[in-house]
């Protein structure tokens, strides 16, 4: 049982001597032992250094993934599939919202803007002017913002009225489709 004992304290004492030769090898001088000390240690801090980087690429490549992902959900459900949907979604909806809200619709125009050529998505403005009372407005305007359908109000002027006219709001809209040729 003595030498069982002996033998394991031995195989401890050698295990640690081969992991103090593997840090510090066997120097000639105080200094060498000291530069060896230094640089080893150094370079397992420079390893984990290392490490700490490919981490952080791995989370970024995570995060740009996902985003990529909840960026193709965005275009796949909320966006118009193409120019002639989003003409459709805006065409008799916007018309329809201000006679909810107690607006009369006077005129409106509409263009496409030209993208980019490698761009994924075309826009449509759309200008509108409409006339009725401040808060028959400020309806329209909730109304449409709180719309499921993408239209951005890109810019809106509320032109003063005399005491008995209604007041007349130019607005101009935006709203975004994707390009088939880029289609995701």
């Amino acid at each position: 049982m003595q030498s069982n004992l002996r033998f394991k304290l031995l195989a401890i004492v050698a295990v640690i001597l081969v992991c103090v030769y593997g840090i510090i090898g066997l120097p000639k001088s105080k200094d060498e032992l000291i530069a060896n000390w230094k640089k080893n240690i150094r370079l397992g801090l420079d390893l984990r250094g290392g490490s700490y980087l490919i981490l952080q690429l791995q989370v970024q490549d995570a995060f740009k993934a996902e985003a990529d992902q909840e960026l193709s959900a965005f275009y796949q459900k909320v966006l118009p599939s193409d120019q002639t949907s989003a003409r459709r979604m805006t065409y008799a909806s916007l018309p329809a919202l201000a006679r909810k809200t107690g607006v009369r619709y006077e005129a409106r125009s509409t263009s496409i803007e030209e993208g980019e050529r490698d761009s994924r998505l075309g826009r449509m403005t759309i200008k509108m002017v409409l006339q009725g009372e401040y808060r028959n407005i400020r309806q329209f305007i909730y109304e449409l913002e709180s719309a499921p359908e993408f239209i951005i109000i890109d810019d809106l002027t509320l032109a003063e009225s005399t005491a008995n006219d209604p007041q007349t709001l130019t607005i101009n809209l935006s709203t975004y489709y994707r390009l088939r040729k880029n289609a995701p």
